[in-house]
């Protein structure tokens, strides 16, 4: 069995000062490395919540995430930084490209962030990713020069920019049709499958999550059920 990449232990999260409200009331899960995971829930689970807390965003009332190794509950706020630019990758239903930027620049903004302009191979790096997700002819074309379906394959190739072990994709299909949606996701089973990524993926979409591996639903900011796609067939 593969090793951990993601152990939620317990986690509460409540907001408020007089009036506290519980968004999320001792979540446990554990996810391996290079599973392919779904997240589900009606609005008001507590999905956001739980994503921002495992995205190094917020942390929990209580509670901890270990991310590949290390308890994040235990460390400041820089490494908390460090810890998400490179063990971590975003995909969002609304890209957040730079409209003024071309493909290829949009894809080495991570690296330009960790390591600056100077980067060595960040621009080979980010060609090679933008050819694996089909736009090695687009490289240079600006972001808002792209469809939908192509601007969601750039947000792909810089979430993976870093190599990161974990990928969190909120809504990756979400303002798609359903034929571009469908090519996302397959390029995000892709990329699990070549390279071992582990992907965390928040839907509404029943297709998606029926064709992930397993599906890990929130009701009421607990965990209702957790099961792989063999116990559902």
């Amino acid at each position: 069995m593969a090793e951990p990449i993601l152990s939620v232990e317990d986690v509460t999260r409540e907001f408020g000062e007089r009036v506290r409200t519980r968004a999320l009331n001792g979540v446990s899960f554990v996810v391996r490395k290079a599973e392919f995971v779904a997240l589900i829930g009606p609005s008001g689970s507590g999905k956001s919540s739980l994503l921002n807390i495992i995205g190094l965003l917020d942390r929990p009332t209580s509670g901890r995430v270990v991310l590949d190794g290390v308890d994040t509950s235990a460390v400041d706020a820089g490494t908390l930084t460090a810890l998400r630019a490179r063990k971590l990758g975003f995909v969002f239903q609304f890209h957040h490209l730079l409209p003024a930027f071309s493909a290829l620049e949009n894809v080495m903004l991570p690296a330009w962030a960790d390591e600056g302009f100077a980067a060595p191979g960040a621009r080979d790096a980010a060609l090679q990713l933008l050819a694996a997700v089909g736009l090695g002819e687009r490289a240079q074309a600006k972001s808002s020069d792209l469809s939908g379906g192509q601007q969601q394959r750039v947000a792909i190739a810089r979430a993976l920019s870093r190599q990161p072990g974990l990928i969190l994709a909120d809504e990756p299909t979400g303002n798609l049709d359903t034929q571009s949606a469908d090519e996302v996701f397959a390029l995000l089973q892709r990329f699990n499958r070549e390279l071992g990524t582990t992907f965390l993926i928040v839907t509404h979409d029943t297709r998606i999550a029926d064709r992930c591996e397993r599906v890990i639903e929130l009701v009421d900011g607990k965990v209702r059920r957790d099961e792989s796609s063999r116990a559902r067939r």
